[in-house]
């Protein structure tokens, strides 16, 4: 594995425990509820994001996905059947399909180099030949922004922050800053 290739990786690694722990210490029912008016939820983020690393770190490079995805199979992924989670579909499942994506993605990472050759097969013909590199920055980047959209999710959903909250401040400090921005706010709801 190249240098750029391990960074990559550790940055793609970072953002999927991340995305993780936004799960952490939630019911059932709040890792699945639409927060959003969009309907985004923590479970549904994490099924989307397995989806999306075994097709384009996976599938796209000749590495067909160890397992069947149910949301693909029966073509609901196209109706966004991935953002959400059925009753049917526990955590533990999702979660450790999730695992499982990692594991094959990785492998990619560490076998495969960079320009490989990639092939889309969802993109339009005319831009659908790629390269592995290409999708792997893709997908560090998606997931890194689905981490964050699970970031606020869970803000929302019980007032924790982002890991490094407590290393900030604490509950004082979080109330003051809050109250600093809403005034610099108001300043402009006024002279609207």
């Amino acid at each position: 594995m190249t240098p750029i290739a391990a960074d990559l990786q550790r940055y793609l690694q970072a953002s999927r425990d991340s995305l993780l722990r936004s799960l952490d210490g939630l019911s059932e029912y709040d890792i699945r509820r639409p927060v959003m008016p969009s309907g985004t939820n923590l479970l549904g983020l994490v099924k989307h994001l397995v989806g999306i690393e075994l097709g384009y770190l996976g599938d796209s490079v000749g590495r067909p996905a160890p397992v069947a995805l149910p949301w693909n199979e029966d073509g609901s992924v196209w109706e966004n059947g991935d953002m959400w989670a059925k009753a049917d579909e526990s955590r533990e499942y999702l979660t450790d399909l999730y695992r499982t994506a990692w594991r094959h993605a990785d492998e990619s990472i560490s076998t495969l180099p960079l320009d490989a050759p990639a092939s889309v097969p969802w993109w339009p013909e005319e831009r659908r030949q790629t390269t592995f590199g290409h999708l792997l920055v893709r997908v560090v980047a998606e997931t890194a922004q689905h981490a964050g959209h699970a970031d606020i999710v869970r803000e929302t959903i019980d007032g924790r922050g982002g890991r490094d909250q407590d290393g900030v401040g604490g509950e004082d400090w979080w109330n003051g800053y809050v109250e600093r921005v809403q005034r610099a706010a108001d300043e402009h709801r006024a002279s609207e």
